[in-house]
């Protein structure tokens, strides 16, 4: 045998005890790990380990949580009654006013015009008073005359009454000297002229006495009249006054002036420009509009559950994001609409806050906590058990006596955010999974552990 073949052999021997090696390393290999292959689904099946709550029933406060919107608690906007030119501006916007601080000044020189005339009207009228209070006097005068002539009048009847009497006993006796022939018949005659004078001024006195008492009828008739002319007078200087404070009043509202204190939110007129009038509320842009913010009224939107149950008095935390960090507001509530808004469903409510600093503007957002009196026990869950899913439906793993697993779908209601009231779904002492990062499928078995 050849020395190349003798290495060759040699060569070939050596491979084949590699090989021969390498065979039974691989069988030692595969022999070991099938142990471990026949334990690993052992290890797969083992159960999850929870924790376990159970639902309890407790006696609980239940709030709604709602948002919150600043109101100004009086907003007024201002309007000219009076149509002219403004020609002074007392205000601008963010200026804080007291009550009846004028905001600008309106030029209404045609009532000004209108004033001075009303004043001369009055003047008149007030002349005419006085001409009419000297013909009382005069009618006073008149009267005063006429009964003293009536007086005189009477005096003279009682005169001649008395010389009627007197002659016509000289006639009786004459008469009766005549019959007796004792006198003349002539003195008869004579006396008997005598009488007749008498008779006839008695008469003319008489009609002396009507007439003066008729004068006095008219000089009281003319008093009256005067007295009347008075009246007049002073009720047509009474209606000439009325209609100066009419200007008077017009023109006053040619200030503009604050109805309350308060900070000026709008401004919508510049000196010189024309101003109509306008008394109708929304209509057009005010001139300016007034907002009192201390206090401020904030309102708040409750839904119909919980909207009976509010009263006047009931406490409301109110929190804004305007202010991190600060301590949330609590205030009872101060007012009820007492009716739902058809178009939400929920019920005006409102609360006063005080606002002393002026931080707090109208328009401002936040969040309210109102708390619900309750004295009924309801199921609760710790907030960390219950799950919602990618809908907002809640749901828990409800755990059975088996251990198994199943998904149950319940209804929540307040949550404080330590615990959530379970209204639907679930009855006291069920138990259910914890809080968990794993997601469990139905008829899913669990280990539990031990508190």
């Amino acid at each position: 045998m050849s020395t190349a073949s003798a290495m060759a052999k040699t060569i070939r021997k050596r491979s084949q005890l590699v090989m021969y090696s390498a065979t039974l390393m691989l069988a030692s290999c595969t022999h070991s790990s099938l142990p471990q292959a026949t334990s690993s689904p052992a290890e797969k099946s083992a159960p999850t380990r929870v924790r376990a709550v159970a639902v309890e029933a407790a006696k609980v406060t239940p709030t709604t949580q709602q948002p919150a919107t600043v109101q100004a608690y009086y907003r007024t906007e201002i309007r000219a009654r009076v149509s002219g030119y403004i020609s002074e501006l007392k205000v601008d916007i963010g200026d804080f006013v007291d009550q009846g601080a004028p905001l600008a000044i309106i030029a209404v020189p045609e009532m000004q015009q209108a004033r001075e005339v009303a004043k001369a009207h009055i003047e008149k009228q007030l002349a005419e008073e006085q001409a009419a209070m000297s013909g009382i006097a005069l009618a006073n005068a008149r009267i005063q005359s006429a009964e003293a002539k009536l007086a005189q009048t009477e005096s003279e009847i009682q005169r001649a009454a008395a010389a009627l009497a007197a002659i016509e006993a000289e006639f009786s006796r004459t008469e009766d000297l005549v019959a007796r022939r004792s006198l003349e018949n002539r003195m008869l005659d004579e006396v008997r002229k005598k009488r007749d004078s008498e008779t006839a001024n008695q008469s003319a006195v008489l009609s002396a006495r009507q007439s003066a008492a008729a004068d006095v009828v008219v000089a009281q008739a003319e008093h009256a009249a005067a007295e009347a002319g008075v009246s007049a007078a002073k009720a047509a200087t009474r209606v000439a006054q009325r209609q100066l404070g009419e200007l008077d009043a017009a023109i006053e509202y040619a200030t503009l002036r604050a109805p309350f204190a308060g900070v000026i939110t709008q401004r919508s007129v510049n000196p010189g420009d024309l101003v109509r009038q306008s008394s109708e509320v929304g209509v057009g842009a005010p001139l300016f509009v007034v907002s009192q913010i201390d206090p401020v009224r904030v309102h708040i939107p409750v839904p119909e559950m919980q909207a009976a149950s509010i009263t006047v008095g009931t406490t409301a935390t109110i929190s804004f994001p305007s202010f991190p960090g600060e301590a949330n507001r609590e205030a009872p509530v101060t007012r009820i609409a007492g009716e739902l808004d058809p178009s939400t469903r929920t019920m005006l409510v409102e609360v006063e806050l005080e606002n002393a600093d002026k931080r707090l503007l109208p328009g401002m957002f936040g969040q309210a906590s109102i708390a619900l009196p309750s004295d009924s026990l309801t199921n609760t869950l710790p907030a960390r058990a219950i799950r919602f899913d990618e809908k907002g439906q809640a749901y828990v793993y409800v755990i059975d006596e088996n251990q198994t697993v199943k998904n149950v779908p319940v209804g929540t209601g307040f949550d404080d955010g330590k615990r959530i009231e379970v209204t639907t779904g679930l009855a006291v002492g069920d138990r259910v999974i914890d809080a968990h990062l794993k997601r469990f499928a139905n008829g899913e078995v669990v280990s539990i552990l031990a508190d």
